[in-house]
């Protein structure tokens, strides 16, 4: 696919680290398939990886953390 941010690379499989943030928590989801823009480094997540990785999120704000590092798991 065209990168719509730089609209010159493709994009290609790779993983990721997604770094979220709401309020007093930080959380860093390493490894995270997503196709990445082989020019500007853009990442882009499917929506199953994306509900994946909002579900991880919102477990480490459930238990209060206020920064968690985690590996994603399938």
């Amino acid at each position: 696919m065209k990168c719509v941010i730089c609209k010159m690379g493709e994009t290609a499989e790779g993983r990721v680290t997604v770094t979220l943030q709401r309020g007093d928590l930080s959380v860093l989801i390493k490894n995270v398939p997503a196709q990445i823009c082989e020019n500007c480094g853009e990442y882009y997540l499917s929506d199953e990886i994306t509900d994946q990785v909002l579900k991880q999120a919102e477990l480490s704000a459930a238990r209060n953390a206020e920064v968690e590092i985690l590996r994603f798991a399938a």
